[in-house]
């Protein structure tokens, strides 16, 4: 099994997982404050993170870093864009929010290449642009007859934020993932997010019902185990190539929506699945740098 293979395909499941962490938070966002929502969310995902490092014994030596500036800098990236991703659910419809979110692929491509010098190949361009016409297909009808209020306009700065926090966070995880534990990346940022969210009890937490109970639980849990995935799939590809996989949430939400909610899929899923696949299996199979000349 290739070194990519494994990446991609550890990528596409924490994809899966977040698809389940952002279904569990909808079905509370209407009534649980969203700081309560960040600390159920980061304080049970320590739970997978903790058993991942027991089981690959790195419990508590895994925890070790020679970085801790670097840890500093993801998890401060990372808690921002957690915040910022369920505080626009409360102004923007789903649909909105995540158009705007998916900036945050092509954010990563950019700085991949500025910041941490990966070549970003043609074929990882078209994966991207092919993943990006996609999302458009499947979102773009629901934007057309939208008239921007203040609250519109603050969710959408708020989606903003999200994308752009979301790329750099991306980044710090693929550098530290060359030298850091997978599990200790992402439990410092569980831990970050942890204590963030319960610095917002005093201001607006209320006593959720069982089943609300059940669904923060299952955030955090599905949370931890996608972090684990995203970040051990950086350690066997580079963040530009990983970067296309990131759309095929967009299959995985329209699928919840039909499990869950039973909502049809309309004529645009169909063409936007073409697009996304596509796109995946660009990158995957034609996607070849370029080899070093001979000397």
């Amino acid at each position: 099994m290739s070194s990519d293979f494994k990446g991609i395909s550890l990528r596409i499941g924490a994809t899966i997982f977040f698809t389940i962490m952002v279904l569990f938070v909808k079905l509370v966002s209407d009534t649980i404050p969203v700081g309560q929502t960040v600390f159920f969310r980061s304080a049970l995902a320590l739970v997978p993170l903790v058993l991942f490092l027991w089981i690959t014994r790195e419990f508590p030596g895994g925890l070790h870093t020679k970085r801790p500036l670097g840890h500093v800098a993801r998890c401060l990236l990372g808690c921002t864009a957690l915040f910022a991703s369920f505080a626009s659910l409360k102004y923007l419809p789903l649909a909105h929010a995540t158009i705007i979110g998916y900036i945050a692929p092509i954010l990563t491509v950019i700085l991949a290449r500025l910041i941490l010098k990966e070549q970003v190949t043609q074929a990882r361009w078209i994966g991207i642009l092919l993943g990006f016409m996609g999302m458009l297909a499947l979102i773009l009808p629901d934007l057309i007859g939208v008239e921007p209020d203040q609250a519109y306009l603050i969710g959408v700065a708020l989606s903003f934020t999200m994308a752009i926090f979301t790329a750099g966070a991306k980044i710090q995880i693929r550098s530290l993932a060359q030298t850091e534990n997978a599990g200790a990346i992402a439990f410092y940022f569980a831990l970050t997010c942890s204590v963030a969210g319960l610095v917002t009890l005093p201001f607006e937490w209320v006593t959720p019902s069982g089943e609300q109970l059940l669904f923060l639980i299952g955030s955090g849990f599905a949370g931890g185990v996608a972090h684990i995935m995203m970040t051990l799939s950086y350690q066997y590809s580079e963040a530009s190539k990983l970067a296309t996989f990131e759309y095929l949430s967009l299959a995985f939400a329209v699928l919840s929506d039909f499990v869950f909610f039973h909502i049809v899929p309309e004529a645009n899923f169909y063409l936007s699945s073409l697009f996304i696949l596509t796109a995946a299996m660009v990158v995957a199979f034609r996607d070849k740098l370029p080899r070093p000349a001979k000397t």
